[in-house]
């Protein structure tokens, strides 16, 4: 049951992004599977969370007290 989460994560980047790309060389890859992660954890609604992206739904729980 633990695998569920990771097995989605690698099926849905391999699928989106992995599988399009002409990947010759691991700093294409890299860049690749990066830029997809940097996409799906700050543009990609997620309905999990409400239809906020994970930043958003991290970054709503936190509270910085700068003043202190």
């Amino acid at each position: 049951m633990d695998n569920i989460f990771i097995e989605r994560l690698w099926r849905s980047l391999k699928q989106e992004a992995v599988y399009l790309e002409d990947l010759i060389d691991g700093f294409k890859a890299y860049r690749v599977i990066r830029d997809w992660i940097t996409f799906c954890n700050t543009e990609r609604p997620h309905s999990a969370l409400q239809h906020k992206t994970p930043k958003e739904a991290y970054c709503a729980d936190r509270h910085l007290n700068l003043a202190a």
